[in-house]
């Protein structure tokens, strides 16, 4: 006796159940969506562990800022002390782009890096500051876009 089983539903392929899904139109959309090129005015990089292997993570990122086609500066408020002229030579990146600043007399190193991203005389600004709070990062975005330049905040953990 042979027992043969017809299955009551067909059953569909993984993409076919996929497709046949709601979602698909909104993937459409969003696939043929135009690409925004335009940068964002902020962006935070949070680093934990040794100072030296921070240091390590971010010359990258440092080295090809220093090497920007925009004739503006790289500027870097407040860097830690391990962060020296000596070590940007080191780390390869071009000095000769780059201002070093620190907050003098009551100035906060938050007031110093919105008055430099206001100014627009840096095509990025460099800034240590912990924490940040949803107005001081609203603040670094409203001055970033004043000076149609960029705001990374570098967080250490």
């Amino acid at each position: 006796m042979q027992l043969v089983h017809t299955p009551q539903h067909t059953q569909l392929s993984l993409f076919e159940a996929f497709m046949a899904q709601p979602l698909a139109p909104i993937l459409k959309e969003t696939v043929e969506a135009p690409w925004c090129a335009e940068p964002e005015a902020f962006s935070e990089l949070s680093l934990r562990g040794a100072a030296g292997s921070c240091l390590s993570l971010l010359a990258p990122i440092l080295r090809e800022l220093s090497e920007e086609q925009d004739a503006r500066w790289l500027t870097l408020i407040a860097p830690p002390a391990s962060l020296t002229q000596a070590w940007l030579r080191d780390a390869g990146l071009n000095r000769e782009r780059i201002l070093l600043l620190q907050p003098r007399g009551a100035q906060s190193a938050q007031q110093l890096t919105c008055e430099a991203l206001r100014l627009g005389r840096s095509h990025t600004v460099v800034s240590w500051l912990n924490p940040l709070n949803a107005n001081a990062k609203q603040q670094l975005i409203s001055a970033a876009r004043t000076g149609d330049a960029q705001s990374l905040n570098i967080r250490l953990g």
